[in-house]
This record gives structure tokens, sequence and C-alpha cells, in this order.
């Protein structure tokens, strides 16, 4: 039974708290010497960090200025665009830490981006808990509203490209609850042709990394 609360922001959300918690295990697994593994994670983390970079562009550009439009509180508004420059922050950190152990394969690179990835995650997990407990609230008035309405429509009108890598990384290792959520979300089929055959670089390039 899908939770009553649940909401799209929050299945991306659970994405992107997946995607941490898998890097951060596997980096304290890594063998020293293993660059091939090192690379696969480093991949990872990248489509990682280019997802969760487009949901904040997406809520900087459409979301925040369309809450601002109809009386939200500029402060809290003010404070997730503040706290998505420090995700930035923290995120551009974590890549420079996974690129020098995607070169070396080394255990004390490992363990070094590991510490990263950590620490980027606390950030991160902070912003999303402050947006889910307060502006979630915010905004479910409006969802019915004409305004949140052109949102929506401006948001789901993404390249083929874009779309389809991120329903394939949504959906990967994606728990029942947010997948029978999605499912009443987006029809299926939409969402199956838009994976398979738009984001086959996906599969390609990051999902064998949480196989192995």
């Amino acid at each position: 039974m899908t939770a009553p609360n649940l909401t799209m922001n929050r299945v991306i959300h659970g994405a992107v708290r997946r995607d941490l918690d898998r890097l951060a295990t596997a980096l304290g697994q890594l063998r020293d010497g293993d660059t091939a593994r090192a690379q696969a994670l480093a991949r990872a983390y990248e489509n990682l960090r280019t997802e969760l970079t487009h949901h904040h562009e997406g809520e900087d550009t459409y979301i925040f200025p369309m809450l601002g439009s109809v009386g939200v509180d500029q402060g809290l508004l003010d404070a997730m665009e503040s706290e998505h420059h420090a995700m930035a922050e923290a995120l551009t950190e974590t890549a420079a830490a996974m690129s020098t152990v995607a070169r070396s394969g080394s255990a004390a690179d490992a363990a070094a981006a590991q510490a990263s990835v950590v620490r980027t995650r606390e950030v991160v997990e902070r912003h999303l808990q402050h947006e889910e407990n307060e502006l979630e609230p915010q905004l479910a008035p409006h969802v019915e509203s004409p305004e949140w309405k052109a949102v929506e429509k401006k948001l789901r009108s993404q390249p083929l490209g874009v779309a389809g890598r991120f329903f394939a990384w949504l959906t990967d290792g994606m728990s029942d609850e947010h997948r029978a959520f999605l499912k009443k979300t987006v029809p299926s089929p939409v969402v199956t042709v838009l994976a398979k055959t738009f984001g086959r670089r996906y599969y390609k390039d990051v999902a064998p990394t949480w196989r192995s």
C-alpha cells in the first residue's frame, strides 16, 4: 500500500539516498588496486551528480519562483537555494575524490572518497529533509492550480535522452512502495519504453556497477 504522503519528489529523493548509500558501501569494500571497480564507481557517482543537479536546477528555475508567486515565505525559498549551493559544493568536492580513486584504485584514496561521500550525504540529507518537511506542505495546497500544472508541463518537457536516463536510473533498485507510486503517476509502458530505448547508456555504463 502506497503511503499517502508519498510524492514524486520523495521518490526522486529515494533514488538519491539509495545511490549515496551504495557508493559509501562500495568504496568501503574496494580492493586495493582495483582501478576497474573504482572507475565504475566514479561513473556511477557522476551519473548521480548529473541527476541530482538536474533535479535541483528544475526547482530553482521553475518550482521556487512559482511558489514565491503564490505567497510562500521567501525566507524559506532563499534557504532552499542556499542549501542547493551547499550541495553543489559538496558534490564538487566528492567528484574530485572520486576522480582520484578512479585513477589510482588505492585503498587510501578509496577511504578518502568514502569519507567525502559520507560528508556529502549528510549535506544532501539535511536539505532533503528540510524540503520534505517544510517546503512540500507549502506546495500541497497548490498542486491542482494552473500555476503548478504549468510548472509540471515544463518539468516533463525533457529531451528523450534525458528522460530515458532519468527513468533508467530512478527504477534501478527502486523500492516496491516507490515503484507502486510511480506506476500510478506515469504509465508503466511509458517508463519502460523511455528507459529501455533512450536510457541504454545507463544500463551499459552504470547499472552493472550495482550488480557486481
